[in-house]
């Protein structure tokens, strides 16, 4: 009886550590790395993002500056810097807290962000043939074929939802101006 607990025990364990590993993605999104100045102005804000993963959720702030040269991005959570990002249109800089998950990787982190900001013309410049970008009203969506593997909808002036379907994750987006950007 005590090797039967024993093994069911083992069991739920090993499939509670299936369940923290992500799954695989159900299709790899196209790679836009736009160069900085094609958002077409500069933008310093600050934002709240809301990430949720399966039953996970965590609350991240975002500090996002972009000029004519390059993207910079600090994200922190609980008051430690998880991810410092830079950009400027050819390498990606990025500084990762250890205790980061693999899964949150800089080049995804700034296909959402240019998915979301860059206008829709520089987007479907970087697009493969095969994938294409449709924007109706407050609702940007990515397509290969005729499904929808990530959308963006505006819920109102400062928030915007991100849903990647490919990777099983949304994020909600909450900006505030702080001003243009510094040198």
């Amino acid at each position: 009886m005590r090797r039967l607990i024993a093994l069911a025990l083992l069991c739920l364990s090993l499939t509670a550590c299936l369940q923290q590993r992500p799954p695989a993605p159900l299709a790899e999104l196209p790679p836009l790395r736009l160069v900085p100045a094609a958002l077409g102005h500069e933008l310093s804000v600050q934002q709240k993002l809301h990430f949720r993963f399966g039953t996970q959720q965590r609350e991240l702030d975002a500090l996002l500056e972009v000029d004519a040269s390059e993207v910079r991005l600090a994200v922190q959570a609980l008051g430690q810097t998880g991810v410092n990002l830079r950009w400027d249109g050819t390498e990606l800089h990025q500084q990762r807290a250890s205790w980061l998950p693999e899964t949150v990787r800089g080049e995804r982190v700034l296909d959402d962000l240019q998915f979301v900001l860059w206008p829709a013309d520089a987007i479907r410049a970087a697009l493969p043939p095969d994938w294409r970008l449709e924007e109706q009203g407050g609702e940007r969506r990515l397509l290969h074929g005729d499904t929808v593997w990530l959308s963006a909808t505006r819920l109102d002036a400062q928030r915007v939802r991100l849903e990647n379907f490919a990777e099983r994750y949304s994020l909600e987006i909450e900006s505030a101006d702080v001003g243009a950007p510094g040198p």
